[in-house]
C-alpha cells in the first residue's frame, strides 16, 4: 500500500450551518484539500442540508461515494446517513485548528449556541477545555439577533464594528437582558458601530476568561463561525496579551484563518482518514458509526 492515498470527507453539523471538506491524504500524512463548502441551514432540514453539501463538494473534486475511504461526521452530523464514524467535537476541532496553524496550541471554537475554548498538545490530543454556559448571549445566535433588530447583515456586523469610535459596552450575562441593553442604547442615539463594537468588547472578555480557564498559552487559533466576524476577532486579540492563570503569568496570542470556520470538517476529514489507515493496516471492513 505504499504511495496509497485515502479520500476522506468531514462533515461538520452545526446549529446554523453545514461545513464539508474533501481531502486526498497520503501515509505520511501530505494532504491535500480537494473541495470545501459551507451552507448555512436556514431553517431546512440538517441532514438534506448535508447530503446536498456532500453530494456537491464530491462532484467538484471529481470523487464519487464509492472512491470515499471513510466519510467522518462530527457535531450535530450523526445524523448524516452512510457516515462511516462520528468524532467528538472537541477532537475535530484541535486536529481541524493544528492542521490550519501548526503552532496552536489551543482552539476558541465560537459557534451558533456555544463557545468553548481546546487545550491541546502538538498532536492534537485534547489537554482540557473550558466551555460556556447555557445563555446564548456569548453566541453567535445572539449576534444574528442583534444584527436584525439594527438592521444589519451578519456579515455587516465585523466591518462595521471596526469603525467604532467610543464603544458602549454591554454588561449583562445574560441574551435578554442584552438585548434590553442594546434597545436602550438606541434610544439613546449610540451609533451602530459602537453598540456592536461594545457587544464584542463584552464577549471577548468572557472568550478570553474561558481561554486562561483552560490553561491556554501561547498561539490560539479562533475557529468555528464567528472566526469570520473580523470586529470581534480584533478584540479578543485586544483582550489577549499577558494574564494570570492561578498564580502563573501566560502570554497568549490570537489568531484566525480565512477556513477557520471549516475547522471542524478538517479535523473530522483527518482523524477519519488516519482511522481508515489504522482499520486497513489490522483488514478490518471499513463502515458502521464508531464515535472518538
Amino acid at each position: 500500500m505504499t504511495g496509497e492515498r485515502l479520500h476522506t470527507v468531514g462533515v461538520d453539523v452545526g446549529s446554523a450551518a453545514v461545513k464539508v471538506a474533501v481531502m486526498s491524504v497520503d501515509e505520511n500524512e501530505n494532504t491535500e484539500l480537494l473541495s470545501s463548502h459551507v451552507e448555512r441551514i436556514r431553517r431546512r432540514d440538517p441532514g438534506h442540508v448535508a447530503q446536498t453539501v456532500i453530494d456537491k463538494s464530491l462532484e467538484e473534486a471529481g470523487l464519487e461515494r464509492s472512491d470515499l475511504d471513510y466519510l467522518a461526521t462530527t457535531g450535530e452530523g450523526e445524523m448524516v446517513s452512510g457516515r462511516t464514524g462520528h468524532f467528538y467535537g472537541m477532537t475535530t476541532h484541535s486536529r481541524g485548528g493544528l492542521y490550519l496553524d501548526p503552532e496552536a496550541r489551543a482552539v476558541i471554537d465560537i459557534g451558533a449556541l456555544h463557545t468553548r475554548a481546546v487545550l491541546m498538545d502538538e498532536r492534537a490530543k485534547v489537554l482540557g477545555y473550558r466551555m460556556t454556559s447555557q445563555c446564548a448571549s456569548g453566541s453567535g445566535q445572539f449576534l444574528e439577533n442583534i444584527s436584525r433588530y439594527l438592521g444589519v447583515t451578519i456579515e455587516e456586523i465585523g466591518p462595521l464594528s471596526l469603525t467604532a469610535d467610543d464603544p458602549e459596552v454591554s454588561s449583562s450575562i445574560c441574551a435578554v437582558l442584552a438585548e434590553t441593553d442594546v434597545i436602550n442604547m438606541v434610544s439613546r442615539g449610540i451609533s451602530i458601530p459602537n453598540i456592536l463594537k461594545g457587544i464584542h468588547q463584552s464577549m471577548a472578555g468572557r472568550y478570553m476568561r474561558l481561554i486562561v480557564a483552560s490553561g491556554a498559552e501561547g498561539v490560539v487559533l479562533v475557529t468555528g463561525g464567528l472566526a469570520r466576524d473580523v470586529g470581534l476577532v480584533e478584540c479578543l486579540r485586544e483582550e489577549a496579551g499577558t494574564k494570570l492563570h492561578g498564580k502563573r503569568k501566560v502570554s497568549i496570542e490570537i489568531r484566525t484563518d480565512p477556513r477557520s470556520v471549516l475547522a471542524g470538517a478538517f479535523g473530522a476529514a483527518l482523524w477519519g482518514s488516519f482511522r481508515a489507515r489504522k482499520l486497513r493496516e489490522r483488514g478490518t471492513v471499513l463502515g458502521g458509526s464508531a464515535t472518538a
